[in-house]
């Protein structure tokens, strides 16, 4: 069953001891945010967990399918075999209204937990670094990574939740999600890495380095009960801080005053770098930092994954890990023509012809001519590089001849052979956090594609 599926919403009032979709018996209420309600729910063995359910009666229908997408993709996301992610039980419909059940965690959030009681803040860091290590090899980034996204189990075992604003940037910014917390705003901003605040070619696309940049941000004030580039209370703010996390500007003498402080020094300043590519680059390199905990480094096993052929003797596939088409695959093998193996791959337009065509939701990260793989027949190794090499007129970017055009009837101003040229895409093309370098990467099965918002892993056939 797909959210899509959801027909007329109807306003929907459930008290202590009425039943969700017959099945699913209230026991409390949680919270309500703006966009819908959360119930501590329990099933018929007894069994507790919550349920998140949209207020799809409330949101204009021109909001409703974007926010679907981000409902699904929680549940998705959920479903990942992590001891370190809160795990998706079951979605439904329920008078035209989307829900999910969770589990519940009885610990509440790490925000409100820092205040009832003294927490092992290396324990806990671990934990929460193991989950966005989870969901980094499954192809996904969390990018809203806060103390209120992190659960407490009743073992203080600390879990990740909220995964729904992956890949959906705009809405981070303009709306408020399930708290309904005016300061949302402002909360999202804190932990925002530079790149993502203010875009630019090669800043746009979400990698890793994102998370990890949000992780220094909030260990930092776990440890100080501040944030690290300032005060964020209101509006005029917004600006300075926004300022202080462009140039690096922050208190490391506070941080070395308090308790431990010094300790967590070296992977709060990893974490905080400005330049997301000088940044700590993946979660073993955090992991690696956090102080030892009773003489005891943090495991770094690696963690489950969805399954997938690492054998590539039949060739290799592209899996939309993250993305509005979420699970498609492309068959590389099968998008090679007569003339040549290449695959284009650039934003689904109608202007220019390519192998891969991505949907995006909102955002246009994606460029028409984004990237190239090829096949190298000598060393077998399948090459990616940034941007494409085209022949430069209409009917040459339409076309999927793509050597030069010596069969085109076209009238043109070069005798029947118009120039090629390389053209770079806006934002850049990463494989695994780093950017492919003009002279192409050679990808492998596992290998995490990153492209503008959108995710593709790389898999045997």
């Amino acid at each position: 069953m797909s959210f899509s599926q959801v027909g007329i919403a109807e306003r929907c009032q459930f008290s202590l001891g009425d039943y969700i979709d017959d099945r699913w018996k209230v026991d409390s209420f949680l919270g309500e945010g703006t966009f819908g309600q959360v119930f501590r729910v329990k099933d018929s063995d007894g069994k507790v967990y919550a349920l998140k359910l949209l207020k799809l009666w409330e949101i204009m229908a021109s909001e409703r399918p974007n926010l679907l997408k981000r409902f699904e993709r929680e549940y998705e996301t959920g479903l990942i075999k992590s001891d370190y992610l809160v795990h998706s039980l079951q979605k439904g419909i329920v008078k035209g209204n989307a829900y999910i059940v969770m589990e519940y965690c009885q610990g509440g959030d790490l925000h409100s937990a820092l205040k009832k009681t003294h927490l092992d803040l290396a324990l806990l860091a671990s934990h929460i670094l193991l989950g966005l290590k989870a969901l980094h090899l499954n192809g996904k980034v969390h990018r809203d990574l806060k103390p209120e996204n992190v659960l407490l189990r009743n073992n203080n075992h600390a879990v990740l939740t909220d995964f729904g604003i992956s890949g959906d940037q705009n809405n981070r910014l303009t709306q408020r999600g399930w708290s309904g917390v005016p300061q949302q705003r402002f909360g999202t901003i804190a932990y925002m890495p530079p790149e993502q605040v203010n875009p630019k070619r090669g800043n746009a696309t979400v990698l890793p380095t994102t998370d990890i940049f949000s992780f220094g941000v909030m260990m930092y004030q776990l440890l100080t009960g501040s944030l690290p580039f300032g005060e964020l209370n209101v509006e005029a703010d917004v600006s300075k801080y926004v300022y202080n996390g462009k140039n690096g500007v922050w208190d490391r003498a506070y941080l070395q005053s308090v308790s431990g402080g010094n300790d967590w020094l070296p992977l709060i300043e990893g974490c905080l770098v400005p330049d997301f590519k000088q940044r700590l680059q993946t979660i073993d390199d955090v992991i690696r930092l956090v102080p030892q905990r009773n003489g005891i480094k943090p495991d770094i096993a690696q963690h489950n994954i969805t399954p997938f052929k690492k054998d590539t003797k039949n060739g290799i596939l592209l899996r939309v890990m993250q993305g509005e088409e979420l699970g498609r695959t492309y068959i590389l093998n099968s998008l090679f023509t007569d003339d040549s193996s290449l695959v284009y791959i650039g934003r689904g337009s109608n202007d220019v012809w390519n192998h891969i065509g991505i949907k995006e939701d909102e955002s246009c990260y994606i460029s028409r001519q984004h990237c190239t793989i090829e096949k190298d027949s000598k060393t077998n190794n399948w090459i990616l590089r940034d941007g494409q090499f085209r022949v430069i007129c209409q009917i040459g970017l339409h076309s999927a001849h793509i050597l030069p055009c010596k069969r085109c009837t076209a009238s043109c101003k070069n005798g029947g052979h118009s120039p090629m040229k390389w053209k770079e895409s806006l934002n850049g093309t990463y494989v695994n956090s780093i950017e492919v370098p003009s002279g192409g990467i050679a990808i492998v099965p596992g290998d995490i594609i990153s492209i503008g918002d959108v995710k593709m892993r790389v898999e045997g056939i």
